[in-house]
């Protein structure tokens, strides 16, 4: 965000302390706005990022067999209450033309999709998508397991429930054995 973007947060989180019944020239949150408006350049960053290109392919022998990174932490915005969400990430994928992704570029991948205003459903299907979409794959199974603030703190105030979703593509779709090896293994 450039400085002016920067200053409209800072400008309305005064006015959102005022709101509020809060002094924002108050000593312990004269600074607040500041804070905030950095903290947004941060957790929002890929509004502004070019698109994710870090797919660093390599020849492999692997042409059948499941690759798997699991418990992946993120955390992200739910787009309607502007709160977070968080917990972990499960990417399988069935590699195609004799090429493996490499191990680092998924955690990469679910960090960019999650920096935005999102919900949940729609940050699963994203990740597949884009892996999809770069990756020679036979198939893609993604699982979010995460706690919702929106749900914690306010509304039905349940702290502690996950919300588990679920996106499969290829032949994690088509085939249950592979969709059941997924399940099982990050289970384990």
């Amino acid at each position: 965000m450039d400085e002016k973007q920067l200053e409209a947060i800072e400008q309305a989180v005064k006015q959102i302390l005022n709101a509020i019944g809060e002094d924002p020239d108050r000593a312990g949150v004269k600074d607040t706005p500041r804070r905030v408006s950095k903290m947004y350049n941060e957790v929002f960053s890929s509004l502004r990022a070019p698109e994710f290109d870090d797919y660093a392919l390599f020849d492999s022998l692997n042409e059948d067999d499941m690759v798997l990174v699991k418990d992946i932490q993120f955390y992200s915005m739910c787009e309607h209450h502007l709160l977070p969400f968080y917990g972990k990430v499960h990417i399988a994928y069935i590699p195609d033309e004799s090429k493996v992704l490499g191990l680092s570029k998924l955690p990469r991948l679910v960090e960019y999709c999650a920096k935005r205003p999102s919900v949940q459903e729609d940050l699963t299907i994203m990740i597949a998508n884009k892996l999809v979409e770069h990756v020679p794959v036979k198939g893609v199974a993604v699982a979010i397991e995460a706690e919702h603030m929106c749900m914690t703190m306010r509304g039905v105030k349940s702290p502690h429930s996950l919300t588990k979703t679920f996106h499969y593509q290829g032949v994690f779709k088509t085939n249950r054995e592979c969709k059941d090896d997924f399940l099982r293994a990050i289970e384990a």
